[in-house]
């Protein structure tokens, strides 16, 4: 039993996820010799995927162009999936006086732009499956700038909504697919950092929009909000266009097959059974030469799958079959939407007496959250992947996925404030108490969504585009449904009462880490077995 998680039984030989990451001094021996390790700090560590011989492995690339696909990547999930859904919640008020209608008409401005970034997900999915994920970022990139363009001339209702609708096709592609890049790019040991500055873009940095779209409204008016928009994602899909090349890669199988763990299987005289596995640079040929610049940039670059259209699109759906992949799914999906909530009816309670904010101050009161975002983003990032390596150390040199999953213990933090905030908000406290408990939510929320964002990638790789794309539609079909009823249940009920619910419900959710965390192994392993996605030939060429 490794570190506590249970260990497989059913004599696979190797469990997918599980590998030789750490190399310790008595295992450098046989296949552990002879493969790819990190350099520098990262001498001992076995580079897992193992990356080819080919200068157009994204594995391969230098680390500064790596990074600067990343920061395009960031900077659009900024605009794209952090702004665009809370682009108008200080200016709630504001927009229902203007265009005489009840809040949670307003409110559905945001709901129906969530309710497609949902629905658009499945094909998200099965284009960026099929022909990689540059041309989906840039038409989600050019759909952000056409709605900014509607948004901005709108002078009705309607004209408005129909912006945000178009909106709504930027989001899925940059909610979902930025984590999946991550696994394009980066090896297992280096996956915890980027994927919690992932994290951190969709939950702090959504928080940072309200803090400027609040005086941006209270100053210049509304329509100023889609005029800095079309702007700035203008820039970002040019640089898009210019810099951040095809990520999607399709590796030879081998390439992982030589990361088996030491688990082998034995035959019925005790002898063991050792397959020979060649030295990873053994296994390809003479490579290809490096593409160039203009290569690179093309927006078609082939097919990446050979399975049908419909199969794709049913991948996100069938991905679910997997418990533990339902289990990040809604785990992630419903604390996250508890920081959206909040952001619902932030206006509803700050604007009237006894607090008579204004729309710039109502804005401001996202500073909070965005710095319980930071802090939580930032002790993640510091811990995630320190704490893997540690773990995989203490454990003979063998990474579990579930070594990611300890830090959710922190994401208690989020139930207390949930709590806090629904108990001085209902007693019409001090503003700054509860801008502080809405802060605490955030922190929790990063110890939640950054472990099990990255357990997802490592646990089950090969299916993690359709898993991520499930947890998008899940999350933005219950932002959607909260746009329906959670101003009238405040109005009904007052603050605390929903919010005893969201706390006691995201306290249950983090306790089931525990079985995860105890039986993810065996659950591997079986799923392995019985892959219903294997058995329908829906295959994504993913890698560890």
């Amino acid at each position: 039993m490794g570190l506590g998680v249970l260990e497989n039984s059913s004599g696979l030989r190797r469990v997918p996820g599980t590998v030789t990451l750490a190399e310790i001094d008595h295992q450098n021996t046989g296949n552990a010799g002879r493969l790819k390790r990190g350099t520098r700090r990262d001498k001992n560590i076995i580079l897992t995927p193992q990356p080819s011989n080919d200068p157009n492995d994204p594995l391969n690339w230098p680390y500064y162009k790596k990074v600067t696909i990343v920061a395009i990547m960031v900077f659009g999930a900024c605009l794209n999936a952090a702004t665009i859904g809370p682009l108008l919640s200080a200016s709630i008020v504001v927009l229902s006086e203007e265009f005489k209608r009840p809040l949670t008409d307003i409110t559905l401005l945001t709901g129906y732009n969530m309710v497609v970034a949902g629905a658009s997900c499945p094909l998200a999915s099965a284009l960026a499956t099929k022909y990689g994920k540059r041309p989906v970022f840039l038409a989600s990139s050019l759909a952000c700038v056409i709605g900014s363009i509607i948004g901005s001339a709108s002078k009705t209702y309607h004209t408005l909504l129909a912006g945000r609708i178009i909106q709504g096709f930027a989001i899925a592609a940059y909610e979902s697919l930025t984590f999946t890049m991550i696994g394009d790019l980066f090896y297992v040991h280096q996956r915890g950092l980027w994927v919690n500055v992932i994290s951190f873009t969709l939950t702090a940095v959504s928080n940072m929009s309200s803090i400027i779209s609040g005086p941006v409204t209270n100053n210049l008016g509304w329509h100023y909000l889609f005029y800095l928009l079309v702007a700035c994602s203008g820039f970002q899909t040019l640089l898009l266009l210019l810099f951040a090349p095809e990520t999607c890669y399709i590796r030879d199988p081998c390439f992982n097959e030589h990361l088996a763990t030491g688990n082998e299987k034995f035959d019925v005289k005790g002898t063991t059974v050792v397959e020979h596995v060649e030295s990873a640079s053994q296994l390809t040929t003479r490579p290809p030469p490096a593409k160039t610049f203009w290569q690179e940039m093309a927006i078609y670059t082939g097919t990446y799958s050979e399975e049908s259209f419909i199969k794709l699109l049913l991948g996100p759906f069938l991905c679910l079959t997997n418990l533990f992949a339902l289990w990040t799914v809604v785990i992630t999906g419903v604390i996250t939407s508890t920081y959206v909530a909040i952001s619902y009816i932030v206006a509803q309670i700050f604007s009237p007496p006894p607090y008579s904010l204004s729309t710039a101050q109502v804005g401001y009161l996202s500073t909070g959250p965005f710095l319980g975002g930071v802090i939580g983003c930032t002790l993640v990032a510091q811990t995630s992947d320190r704490l893997t390596i540690w773990m995989a150390k203490r454990n003979n040199g063998i990474y579990e996925p579930e070594f990611r999953l300890p830090l959710i213990i922190f994401a208690f933090i989020c139930t207390g404030g949930l709590f806090g905030f629904g108990v001085v908000a209902q007693a019409q406290g001090n503003v700054y108490l509860i801008d502080f408990m809405w802060g605490m939510t955030l922190v929790g929320i990063a110890f939640a969504v950054g472990p099990c964002s990255a357990y997802a990638i490592d646990a089950f790789r090969d299916m993690s585009n359709e898993i991520f794309v499930a947890n998008v539609m899940f999350k933005n079909f219950l932002f959607f449904g909260y746009s329906y009823f959670i101003n009238d249940w405040i109005t009904k009920d007052g603050v605390a009462s929903p919010f005893y619910v969201f706390g006691g419900i995201s306290a249950g959710l983090i306790v089931t880490a525990l079985p995860v965390y105890l039986f993810g192994k065996k659950y591997r392993s079986m799923w392995s077995q019985y892959n219903i996605m294997e058995m329908l030939k829906i295959q994504t060429h993913a890698e560890m």
